[in-house]
């Protein structure tokens, strides 16, 4: 069997990935997968045995800058990946059973393999990603938000924007491959039984939309490393600290600042995690600790608090551990919802909302700290399951089974 998997993002759109990966080689599936080029990704991938198809530009490059990249900019990036992807995927999807495919930026991924007779899965790692009235769509950068409140006439906004900006460059390559137009290029991405690569107590899909939605159970796995000696020190030298940390995302420096003074405020030593912005907030004083990289699944459970931007990888490590967190989303994908989710959990606070201040930083802290959203955040930590991608594989490796079985 013979499985590629398809993403392009960040670090948290590519290591539930490479959970999958590792858990079809332990079925004995061979598994390449495309992904931008980043360097660590090469070495990630090459570490567990799998091939990597390098798509598009180097995503560090693509986040460059504190800011947003502009409306014009996205769009062309977006354009240009179209074409990089029907020109990348032919090859990579060449002797496959089955094409899994990661996030509404891959656009290409069915068709192709809808040409090449390849069984196609598209997965997402947050509800939010899919159409539902229970919600409304995540904010997609560069574009504009719609006025209606409704959740379904901002879906179908939503769906209109998909269109605008990848069916026609879709349907032309389509048909230079001899397959029929798509009308809904959401849709056709999505298809109408798409997986859900998240824990159902931290981010359930709320039924009722018309799709026929696989959860899994978020993808991740067993992080065994030990924590670097001069972490491990500072962790031990006094209580836990309270963890900053944006990972992938490039948050204003100002934000971070608040956030280390707020917890000071509250008597709280801190971790900054620098992260791809690089950031390095610490002022030489004994109760401030920055560091480059570290074992989130070991580092949660030994601090007071996770204050982060709301990544999915992130939020769902925070919730294991069984810590409280506070949320300040940077208005990105799924981060919004994640930062509800933390809210309405009732494990954590978040900063949904103006630049924190000093002062709104220090109540959401209080929240976060109180013995009741502890209590909670330990008993939702016992209920978050860790087989998310062993089941992905398992369904993988049985559905291409059956189908070898049923033909003649």
């Amino acid at each position: 069997m013979r499985v590629l998997l398809s993403t392009y993002g960040t670090r948290g759109d590519v290591e539930p990935l490479v959970a999958l990966a590792v858990r079809l080689r332990a079925l004995g599936a061979e598994v390449r997968m495309c992904a931008p080029p980043d360097e660590e990704f090469a070495e990630r991938l090459d570490g567990i045995g799998v091939r990597l198809v390098p798509v598009g530009p180097p995503v560090r490059e693509v986040m460059r800058g504190s800011a947003v990249p502009s409306a014009e900019e996205l769009a062309r990036y977006r354009a240009e990946m179209v074409g990089t992807q029907f020109d990348a995927f032919p090859a990579a999807v060449e002797g496959c059973d089955v094409m899994v495919a990661a996030g509404l930026a891959q656009i290409a991924a069915r068709s192709v393999a809808e040409a090449a007779g390849v069984r196609y899965v598209y997965a997402g790692y947050a509800a939010v990603h899919l159409p539902s009235p229970h919600h409304a769509p995540p904010p997609r950068p560069g574009w504009p938000e719609p006025e209606a409140r409704d959740n379904r006439a901002r879906w179908e906004h939503d769906a209109r924007q998909v269109d605008a900006q990848y069916r026609q460059p879709l349907n032309r390559h389509r048909a230079a491959l001899g397959l029929p137009a798509v009308d809904r290029v959401r849709d056709h991405v999505l298809t109408g039984r798409p997986w859900l690569a998240a824990d159902p107590a931290l981010g359930p899909w709320p039924d009722s939309s018309g799709l026929d939605v696989v959860q899994t159970g978020a993808w991740s796995l067993a992080d065994e490393r030990p924590l670097p000696d001069g972490l491990s020190r500072f962790l031990d030298a006094g209580a836990p600290p309270v963890y900053v940390g944006f990972g992938s995302m490039r948050p204003s420096p100002d934000v971070v600042r608040t956030a280390v003074a707020a917890a000071r405020a509250r008597g709280y030593r801190v971790l900054v995690s620098s992260g791809w912005a690089d950031l390095d907030l610490s002022d030489g004083g004994e109760d401030c600790f920055a560091l480059a990289e570290a074992n989130h699944q070991r580092l949660f459970g030994r601090v007071a608090a996770v204050v982060h931007h709301g990544g999915a990888g992130t939020t769902s490590t925070a919730a294991r551990a069984g810590t409280p967190q506070v949320v300040i989303p940077l208005q990105l994908s799924d981060n919004p919802y994640w930062a509800g989710r933390v809210a309405d959990l009732g494990i954590g606070a978040a900063l949904d909302g103006p630049p924190p201040t000093v002062e709104s930083m220090g109540a959401a802290l209080g929240t976060a700290l109180a013995p009741g959203t502890r209590a909670r955040a330990r008993a939702l930590g016992g209920r978050i399951r860790t087989d998310g991608a062993a089941v992905a594989a398992g369904l993988l490796v049985e559905a291409v089974r059956r189908t070898a079985s049923a033909r003649p």
